[in-house]
């Protein structure tokens, strides 16, 4: 493994850093700087940006419009984005287009991927259940075969904007018989359909992302299952080492890094700022070691993935690491800021500031993403059930 870039690689990532100097708007970067709430028009505008470059859809076929870049080269793009202040990548965008890749008909990849890599379809992940969210297993959602179609009844919750979706890749079950396991089904379901009733869960910070999501006696034309019936797991499983390893996040981490350091810089005791004080430093410093280290984690581990031998608990290991330092890095803002991160004006949220206000737009949105980055231990599973899946793999051996 390479822990330095090859001369490639770094022309590639000068050539990131310049399409993003030149094309990311000013007042995108200027809202995720500030910790602005992005609407949905804020990230298709910015899709599209990438897209006329040509740089969507990076892990596409190339009749879709992939670049076949490496794993390596996906990671530095993601990386300079995050550093740049750019809108995220949709992550649903990153889960479905592989798995029509690998397990879709070729029906449904004529009809869906072209409109995806525009984002003229916005897709939400119908996964977890009230009574099933890391343990997807025991998911009651249920699909009855009627005809030529499904009829669905049941419920899904923490669906990341399922209130702006015109898809969505959902998991059923279409058996209840033996293993659990074994009697689930991969369905793509319009949002449109009747039957189907979104609302809305506000976040601790006051966010309206996620929301429950009703199926009552919903029609699924059966074209629209993905694979064979009762085979969705595979699917499944597939789906979400896409979603863990994305959730690795190592220029997220970079960015609440930079973000760390500028509480530590803006924020005074005694007249000096709070970088000088020794425990601060010492915090500062461990923090960017760690950083470092889960970056040369993940640099091993897409390394592997580029040779063809993927770590089996890489998916895993990284999100709780990434989890960790997440929110390790938002508490150390939260204690630079002191009293002054005890204020929330969730309007400031939502771009209508009073610039009147005796409170920094940095320093507002620091108890809000205190609050809310407590839930990164829990969406895409949760800490302890990856603790499991790795004891379990490394016990089996």
């Amino acid at each position: 493994m390479e822990l330095f870039e090859s001369p490639a690689e770094r022309l590639f990532r000068k050539s990131v850093r310049t399409f993003l100097k030149e094309k990311l708007p000013a007042d995108l970067r200027d809202k995720v700087r500030d910790f602005v709430w992005l609407e949905k028009q804020d990230f298709v505008r910015w899709h599209n940006i990438i897209a006329d470059h040509g740089w969507q859809g990076p892990t596409w076929p190339a009749q879709y419009g992939g670049q076949g870049w490496t794993a390596i080269q996906r990671k530095i793009f993601d990386e300079e984005c995050q550093l740049a202040y750019a809108p995220r990548t949709i992550p649903h965008v990153n889960m479905i287009c592989p798995v029509l890749n690998k397990y879709g008909s070729t029906e449904q990849k004529a009809r869906f991927l072209p409109d995806l890599y525009r984002l003229k379809d916005w897709w939400c992940q119908g996964y977890s259940e009230p009574d099933a969210g890391s343990d997807l297993a025991g998911l009651r959602t249920f699909a009855e075969r009627q005809g030529d179609g499904y009829v669905v009844n049941g419920q899904k919750t923490w669906t990341t904007w399922a209130h702006w979706a015109d898809w969505m890749f959902c998991l059923v079950r279409t058996n209840k018989e033996g293993r659990p396991q074994e009697g689930i089904s991969f369905l793509l379901i319009d949002m449109k359909s009747p039957g189907i009733t979104v609302r809305p869960i506000l976040s601790i910070d006051g966010c309206h992302d996620l929301n429950e999501v009703y199926l009552d006696n919903v029609q699924v034309p059966v074209e629209n299952r993905v694979g064979e019936e009762n085979k969705g797991w595979t699917i499944a499983k597939f789906l979400l080492s896409h979603e863990r390893t994305d959730l690795a996040g190592v220029g997220l981490c970079k960015r609440l890094l930079r973000c760390a350091k500028q509480a530590a810089s803006s924020h005074f005791r005694q007249g000096k700022p709070l970088a000088e004080q020794p425990s601060i430093r010492n915090r500062l410093i461990e923090l960017e070691m760690e950083v470092m280290a889960h970056e040369w984690t993940v640099l091993r581990v897409l390394s592997q993935d580029d040779a063809g031998e993927p770590a089996a608990n890489a998916a895993s290991i990284l999100k709780i690491r990434s989890t960790e330092l997440q929110q390790s890095l938002t508490a150390l803002m939260m204690d630079c800021a002191g009293p002054r991160g005890l204020q929330y004006v969730i309007a400031a949220r939502t771009q209508d500031w009073d610039e009147t206000l005796p409170v920094r737009k940095f320093d507002n949105a620091l108890a809000g993403n205190y609050l809310d980055w407590r839930k990164v231990s829990i969406f895409g599973g949760t800490t302890e059930i990856q603790k499991n899946i790795i004891s379990k793999m490394l016990l089996t051996q």
